[in-house]
């Protein structure tokens, strides 16, 4: 027996559209415009998201114009990565470092050796911020 039509609509995930807003209904509209190059890379970002492509392209006019989120390109996403990476290398560091204060406090002893790890650590850090936050500097002051 066949399904009714109403059942199959229901099967198939609905792609999301923007929230209303409290403001009242959204009745001015824009026109943007894409090459074929374009359009796929906003539509699979899209995609990405599971929303319909104007409510995806809304959306996120809105976050921009609203300063929610900045707009990053895609080679600053690397740069992005090797940040939040370094991040998490410095928090490690810096427990390690509590480790040795610790015992330190208590009077016991450390050796060089672990000293001198902990240190090497540290500097590699730093040395990943630093070229990360100064390549992101570049990218940021090119586009301005």
């Amino acid at each position: 027996m066949a399904e009714p039509a109403a059942e199959k609509d229901r099967q198939r995930s609905a792609t999301r559209r923007r929230e209303r807003e409290a403001g009242g209904a959204r009745a001015t509209r824009i026109k943007v415009s894409y090459n074929d190059a374009e359009h796929a890379l906003v539509q699979a970002a899209a995609d990405q998201e599971n929303q319909a492509l104007a409510s995806w392209v809304g959306r996120i006019a809105l976050e921009v114009a609203e300063e929610t989120v900045v707009p990053t390109s895609v080679t600053a996403k690397a740069v992005v990565a090797e940040l939040i990476e370094a991040r998490k290398q410095v928090k490690r560091i810096g427990t390690n470092y509590n480790q040795i204060a610790k015992v330190l406090n208590s009077e016991g002893e450390v050796e060089d050796a672990q000293m001198a790890a902990v240190h090497r650590a540290l500097v590699t850090a730093i040395q990943r911020l630093d070229q990360a936050t100064l390549q992101l500097m570049r990218e940021r002051t090119e586009k301005g």
